[in-house]
């Protein structure tokens, strides 16, 4: 709020109750909530959300999983990485976010080593003030919080053994353990999770994790999904075919899927962490919503629009040019101008070029591709050619040799090509022509105050030939300096 990137009111905080808050909403608002399920459903009922029809985003606390893949035995470096994961997401924050582990599934013959191993690094948690050094883990968000998790364990511990901590007997350094929202971390184990399904329905929002069996990947598949959709779902495996199989298995279920093993573990940001663009939400019990995802997570908050029109029109209206739409022809060629002087839909008519068999020879003898269709004609039986052909890229460079103007001006250099089709085979004697046409304009800030002012001119470039069809198609970049450098 200090720094002023954000305009006036855009960011308000309540602390405290917001009974009512919602009974002004309209049509034009979004409601975004990030909480437990039953909450998120109960709001979502809201009789104005209902009768303004007003979007609901809903990002809620899930059963989400981790898996340890086959080939993860012990030893290996996908071993240790699962238990460390579930370590951190049992005990980071107490284990109250909405992307903790909630269920680690693994292989039948590994359980027990899972289980020891686990138990020893949850062993390493020490409990209490987090300002004391040493201490690993704080206190719940409330005292109810802690009532209310110690509730949902004794749920489950009905179908599942802890294997691991108690609900009375731990110890809390400096910090009263009677007065504080202190629990230990609690680790359950569920030998019969298709029998015994409380593990797949019942959330403790606290430092618990329920581990349990299975006998091969189509059974981890249905145990995750099993939890009737989540945010995040990890699999632990250095095997490809594994991880194709359960990521193509428990896709629909989970908002995001980390396949985690030690070539990308040094770069990745974990289970509970998803990047900035990267959907965040999930089916079913997640909410349905989503959040972040860089410009769609933008987009998915703005109400859009369906504009029909003529392309002249629509590019008058978007500020982008339409192909079809009128082209604006003018005297000075488009390179000689500054950023502010380029119109949308301004376009330069090159000169023609007759494409001869030794522009293909010389073409193919700087470039070295010598590919059969364009250097050997006695090779063409039964290919989709009439004869030899021109290589796509010396159309397209001889385009741009056509359409630059070479000469130094407010074109600073070509920022890439964007996009590009080769529609129609070029042999020789065809006569090729250009059109330039500005396609869009997009500002740029400046990174310091003696940076120069520039902004990225997109431009349509279409290649016909003497029968004016289009043979190529592409848009390419160019950085254009301004004329007003303040």
């Amino acid at each position: 709020i200090a720094s002023g990137i954000l305009p006036e009111g855009a960011l308000q905080l309540i602390c405290g109750s917001a009974n009512g808050i919602l009974d002004h909403i309209t049509y034009k608002d979004v409601v975004t909530f990030t909480g437990s399920a039953e909450t998120g459903r109960m709001l979502k009922a809201h009789p104005r959300i209902l009768s303004e029809s007003v979007p609901f985003n809903m990002e809620a606390d899930s059963l989400n999983s981790s898996i340890l893949g086959p080939d993860a035995v012990p030893g290996t470096a996908e071993f240790d990485l699962f238990i460390k994961e579930v370590r951190n997401e049992m005990t980071t924050k107490c284990g109250q976010k909405c992307t903790a582990i909630r269920r680690a599934i693994v292989p039948e013959n590994l359980l027990e080593d899972v289980q020891i191993a686990l138990g020893k690094e949850l062993a390493k948690t020490t409990i209490g003030d987090p300002q004391v050094e040493g201490v690993r883990m704080g206190a719940l968000a409330s005292r109810a919080q802690v009532k209310e998790v110690r509730e949902k364990v004794e749920q489950l511990a009905k179908t599942t053994q802890i294997v691991y901590g108690s609900l009375d007997d731990f110890q809390v350094v400096g910090a009263d353990k009677d007065k504080g929202a202190f629990l230990s971390p609690i680790l359950l184990l569920n030998t019969q999770p298709f029998k015994f399904t409380d593990s797949h329905d019942i959330e403790a929002f606290g430092p618990v994790s329920t581990l349990m069996p299975y006998k091969n990947i189509e059974e981890a598949v249905e145990l995750a999904n099993m939890g009737k959709g989540s945010l995040v779902c990890s699999i632990a495996t250095a095997d490809p075919e594994v991880a194709t199989e359960f990521t193509y298995g428990a896709a629909t279920h989970h908002g995001r899927i980390l396949v985690l093993n030690n070539e990308c573990a040094k770069e990745s940001t974990g289970h509970g962490s998803p990047m900035p663009l990267m959907i965040h939400g999930g089916p079913g019990r997640a909410g349905g919503g989503e959040e972040m995802g860089g410009l769609r997570g933008v987009e998915h908050f703005m109400q859009r629009v369906a504009i029909q029109g003529s392309p002249t029109m629509l590019t008058a209206i978007t500020g982008v040019y339409q192909q079809g739409a009128k082209q604006i022809e003018k005297d000075v060629h488009p390179f000689r101008k500054h950023f502010e002087e380029l119109e949308i839909s301004e376009t330069w008519i090159t000169h023609k070029h007759t494409v001869t068999e030794a522009d293909i020879v010389n073409f193919a003898n700087v470039s070295g591709d010598n590919f059969y269709a364009h250097v050997d004609a006695t090779s063409l039986e039964g290919t989709l050619f009439e004869g030899r052909v021109a290589h796509g890229y010396y159309i397209l460079s001889k385009a741009a040799g056509m359409f630059v103007d070479p000469k130094k001006g407010p074109v600073l250099l070509n920022y890439g090509l964007e996009e590009c089709r080769f529609t129609k085979p070029v042999y020789p004697g065809t006569t090729i022509g250009v059109k330039l046409t500005v396609k869009e304009k997009i500002g740029q800030e400046k990174r310091n105050p003696e940076d120069v002012a520039k902004g990225i001119v997109k431009w349509l470039v279409e290649v016909y030939d003497q029968n004016n069809e289009t043979v190529a198609i592409a848009t390419i970049m160019t950085m254009v300096k301004m004329k007003n450098q303040e």
